[in-house]
This record gives structure tokens, C-alpha cells and sequence, in this order.
């Protein structure tokens, strides 16, 4: 890790379950595009540091960042970030990275947000700018968890206005869609319950975990959609959050 780091100062350390946490750091403000990340650590120069990218949750005006992570508990990294308080440092890199954004995807009439777990976070910077309701008519964010405590940033969500569905798997819960998210696609329960099909006049952008990704993937180009390329446009693009 030769590269310039910037050393932030934590501001808040929100512990929304034993495993999941956010972290909100001021002093590092970085160029980025909403959807993108940037690779975080604590002591970056010291012989065993590590550090692992991280999407922005923030949006891209707002000088304070937000990184939201999962405990890891044999992690080498995670532990230590859910451990930090108001005041300690947080090392960010010097560039963000990725093509996971909204300037790379085609106009669609409806816009899908489909994320599992902390793969929400992309989504909430995108969310946060006036790209998605300028561009698509309707946007609908789907957010999928083990158990109802892990639906976080509600009061983000509710502030901009989508269409909000939410999958809980390992438990019943009032308003959730049951199960997965691959289930929920083929037996059309994930469309009635946001109130829009997902066709050919649809993007779809899948963020979490390998099997989401490779499964939901699967069941829409089975229903005729094809993953999006830059040489070939297509209706889904995805973002592999490990």
C-alpha cells in the first residue's frame, strides 16, 4: 500500500445490529460518481494493514462520508472498523473506482434497485442525487435481509420517494415479500408487490451477494433480458459486493 492516503476523523459509528454498522468520516472528501467505492483501512502503511473497498453512501455534494459495513467475525478489517468511535481515524484511499453508476446505464421507463444485505449502499448514494427521477419514470429500490432488524435507512428511503419493497427470508414479517429474491422474480411476487413489471422497458441493477446475482441474473435473461455492455446495451447491469 504505497499510495497516498487520507486520514478521516470518524464522526459516528452507528450500530444498527450486533453485525451490521455505519461509519460517517469528515476530512477526507473525495471526487466520485454515486454507485462507486473507495478502499478504506486503519494504519494503511503499517506491515499488515488491510483494507477493502467500500461504497459511498453519501451523496456525491455531501462533504460527509458514509461507508456502511457487516462484521466479519474472523475479518481482518470489519472488527476493527465496527469498533472505531467519534474521534478515532479512518484511512481512505486517494481515488474512487467503478463503473457501477447511472451514467453507464441506458434510459429505461422503469429502473430497478436490487440489492441484498449492505448491498444497498450504492443505491442510497444514487438515491440521494436527482439522476433517477430525472431519467426514469418509475424507480423502484427492492431491499433484501435475513430478518426485519437488518432493513436499515428507512428514514433515507422514505426521503426520496421510490417505490419500496422489502424480502425478509428467515422470518415472517407484515409488508415483506417472503424468501429470495430469485424465487420472488419467477413466481412474479416481487412485481405485484412494487406495482411495475420488470420487460423489456425496464434496467435492472443487481447489487449483493454471488448467488443473488448469478441466480436473479439467470431468471431475467429467462424471461428475455440480456445483461448490459457498453458495445451492446442491454436491460441488467450488476455489482458483485464480495
Amino acid at each position: 500500500m504505497r499510495e497516498r492516503w487520507s486520514s478521516g476523523t470518524v464522526i459516528e459509528n452507528r450500530r444498527w445490529t450486533e453485525r451490521l454498522f455505519s461509519l460517517r468520516v469528515v476530512g477526507v472528501g473525495r471526487p466520485f460518481e454515486a454507485g462507486q467505492f473507495v478502499r478504506i483501512g486503519v494504519d494503511p502503511e503499517a506491515d499488515d494493514a488491510v483494507a477493502r473497498p467500500f461504497s459511498f453512501v453519501n451523496p456525491p455534494d455531501d462533504p460527509v462520508l458514509e461507508f456502511y459495513g457487516v462484521v466479519v467475525p474472523q475479518g481482518r478489517l470489519s472488527p476493527r472498523l465496527a469498533a472505531l468511535r467519534p474521534g478515532d481515524t479512518l484511512s481512505v484511499a486517494p481515488k474512487a473506482a467503478g463503473f457501477f453508476v447511472l451514467s453507464e446505464v441506458p434510459d429505461a421507463e422503469t429502473l430497478w434497485l436490487i440489492a441484498t444485505g449492505t448491498g444497498i449502499a450504492p443505491f442510497l448514494s444514487m438515491l440521494r442525487t436527482d439522476a433517477p427521477r430525472r431519467r426514469f419514470e418509475h424507480v423502484v429500490l427492492v431491499h433484501a435481509v435475513r430478518y426485519a432488524s437488518e432493513l436499515t435507512y428507512r428514514e433515507v428511503i422514505e426521503q426520496t420517494g421510490v417505490r419500496f419493497t422489502t424480502i425478509v427470508s428467515r422470518e415472517p414479517h407484515p409488508g415483506s415479500v417472503a424468501g429470495r429474491i430469485p424465487a420472488a422474480l419467477r413466481d412474479g411476487r416481487l412485481e405485484a408487490a412494487a406495482g411495475v413489471p420488470i420487460d423489456e422497458r425496464s434496467h435492472v441493477m443487481l447489487c449483493g451477494n454471488p448467488a443473488m446475482l448469478a441466480d436473479a441474473t439467470a431468471v431475467l435473461v429467462e424471461r428475455g433480458l440480456r445483461k448490459h455492455r457498453r458495445r451492446a446495451s442491454g436491460h441488467i447491469t450488476v455489482e458483485r459486493f464480495w
